[in-house]
């Protein structure tokens, strides 16, 4: 079961996290003739919770970052540090803040059985308009 992503961790816009005067999240994927897009937050921790739980190969992540994170990404991943043996890992809450135009940084609370972990991402949004993660770092117990 998930936990609502619209509300109580970032609020409804970003400047209820920390003065943001950016866009929230879900107008930043473009979407297209009307057609609501998942915000890219959503769609993001939840590529990398597969990647992070062994449930996706780490080059899964290849097109979708940028810089020194798909280098995290494989470090993070040989440790396996989502893998459990019982509940599947799942994104409970995410909130997001955009500290300028194009770029957008979030966290995900990850939950698996009774074990919560934290995830923080940066996304940044490249000349050709798709959104890529440029940093991840994984909290927690190790």
């Amino acid at each position: 079961m998930r936990v609502s992503r619209t509300g109580s961790a970032a609020g409804t816009t970003p400047n209820s996290r920390g003065g943001s005067s950016g866009t929230p999240p879900e107008h930043l994927g473009g979407a297209h003739l009307g057609v609501p897009q998942p915000r890219p937050t959503d769609r993001f921790a939840e590529l990398l919770v597969a990647v992070l739980s062994g449930q996706r190969p780490v080059h899964a992540m290849l097109r979708h970052s940028a810089g020194q994170a798909y280098d995290e990404l494989i470090r993070l991943a040989e440790r396996g540090p989502l893998r459990t043996r019982g509940a599947r890992p799942v994104v409970r809450d995410i909130g997001w803040f955009v500290p300028r135009e194009g770029a957008i940084e979030a966290f995900a609370r990850i939950g698996a059985g009774d074990r919560l972990r934290a995830m923080a991402f940066r996304l940044e949004r490249g000349r050709d308009l798709r959104w890529r993660c440029t940093a991840v770092e994984l909290g927690g117990p190790r």
